[in-house]
């Protein structure tokens, strides 16, 4: 679920690293955000990424 609607940015994946570099897996989640937004003319909600928003790619209803 944690996926902008507008541009596509997802979750990241890697490996946390601990002193002794023993790996383990890893997650990043983006800033996501459901949002009403002018689609169209007509109001719907959506999930954005916080850049998204900020960068004023969408038009908030």
């Amino acid at each position: 679920m944690a996926k902008c609607d507008i541009c596509g940015k997802g979750a990241h994946f890697g490996n946390n690293v601990s002193h002794s570099h023993k790996r383990t897996n890893a997650v990043w989640n983006s800033n996501i955000k459901r949002v009403k937004c002018k689609v169209n003319g007509a109001a719907k909600r959506l999930h954005v990424c916080t850049s998204c928003l900020k960068s004023g790619k969408v038009e908030r209803a």
